[in-house]
């Protein structure tokens, strides 16, 4: 299929200029053609599909041709949660959770105060939560205003609640290193075979691994991170804090504190784990927590953490490696390792 965008010239002395220095035969009109081939995809079942290419390629107009380019409209009066009110709360905040969007602060806040990053996942929860069943989800620039490790973050964390829900999204962007994470069922390009629609099993591969490194840090760095974690800001100075980067960016930290009134020789504590809102969705917060667990474990400890995340909680709940206490899902309660 091709699509031809034409447009009249309106000729000024502007123009006049470009035609005299450029010989430009066609002073009437300007033509733009974008060929694509995306019937196959009625052949097959698919969840995601990604149309990529340049700046300019007709990613775009291809887009548009599959359908109408919705924008969410938030309520800036209210927080971020209280926008998804055709859900009940608890649906609502899985809904975030699933999307990467697992900063509770984030949750009371209205869309204007959020990043750019959390605007954009904010935005893709409305639209694929409001989605009717068999309804395709448009994208157009996906990513395109976040950093790339976040982009990576945000396509692994989008991916997984799109296949687990049977939705179904097209999205267009410039950036190919997000097929990896987003795993994709099929891919096409304006500016490669026509257009033609490409299916590939290496697409579809198991996620990229992620180096994490770990440090020892002051208790000072705690204040990069206290405005996400969901209960007070404030974090005992005596903790020990471990900062968690990926390619020498902050992702998260932990803060463990020995706990001699739990009645068990050495128990520690995790008193605090924050993951920041633009790396949340890859599952961070267990990897990191395991970590922990495998280091003091491993030094004759034993460690426990509460945690009433719905997220995190329920890794716990299915976990061959931590084991609910008596308090467990209670306020005041935890799981042990």
């Amino acid at each position: 299929m091709k699509v031809t965008l034409k447009n009249s010239i309106k000729n000024d002395r502007y123009t006049e200029y470009v035609y005299d220095k450029f010989d430009i035969q066609n002073r009437e009109e300007t033509e733009v053609n974008v060929n694509f081939s995306l019937g196959e995809a009625k052949d097959f079942d698919w969840n995601i599909g990604v149309i990529y290419g340049s700046s300019g390629s007709g990613k775009t107009t291809i887009l548009k041709q599959m359908g109408k380019l919705s924008k969410s409209t938030f309520d800036t009066s209210k927080s971020l949660i209280s926008n998804f009110d055709w859900l009940e709360p608890e649906d609502a905040s899985r809904l975030l959770s699933s999307m990467g969007l697992s900063s509770v602060p984030t949750w009371l806040r209205p869309f204007h105060l959020l990043s750019n990053g959390e605007q954009f996942r904010a935005e893709l929860a409305y639209k694929i939560g409001k989605a009717k069943d068999n309804e395709v989800v448009l994208i157009d620039e996906f990513t395109s205003v976040v950093d790339r490790d976040v982009a990576k973050s945000m396509s692994f964390a989008i991916q997984k609640y799109i296949r687990k829900n049977n939705k179904r999204m097209i999205v267009a962007s410039c950036h190919y290193d997000i097929m990896e994470w987003l795993t994709p069922d099929w891919v096409c390009s304006p500016q490669k075979n026509g257009g033609a629609l490409e299916r590939s099993p290496l697409l579809r591969g198991s996620r990229p691994k992620i180096e994490l490194q770990v440090s020892r840090v002051e208790s000072s760095t705690w204040d990069l991170f206290k405005e996400h974690h969901y209960l007070t800001e404030k974090a005992n100075k005596s903790c020990k804090f471990l900062l968690f980067t990926w390619n020498n960016k902050p992702v998260g930290i932990v803060a463990v504190i020995n706990s001699p009134g739990l009645n068990r020789a050495n128990a520690v504590t995790i008193s605090r784990i924050v993951v920041l809102p633009d790396f949340q969705g890859l599952g961070l917060g267990a990897i990191i927590s395991n970590f922990c667990g495998g280091i003091f474990v491993e030094n004759n400890n034993r460690l426990y953490i509460r945690t009433i995340h719905p997220a995190l909680g329920v890794y716990f709940d299915n976990s061959k490696d931590w084991k609910g206490t008596s308090t467990n899902h209670k306020t005041a309660g935890g799981a042990g390792r």
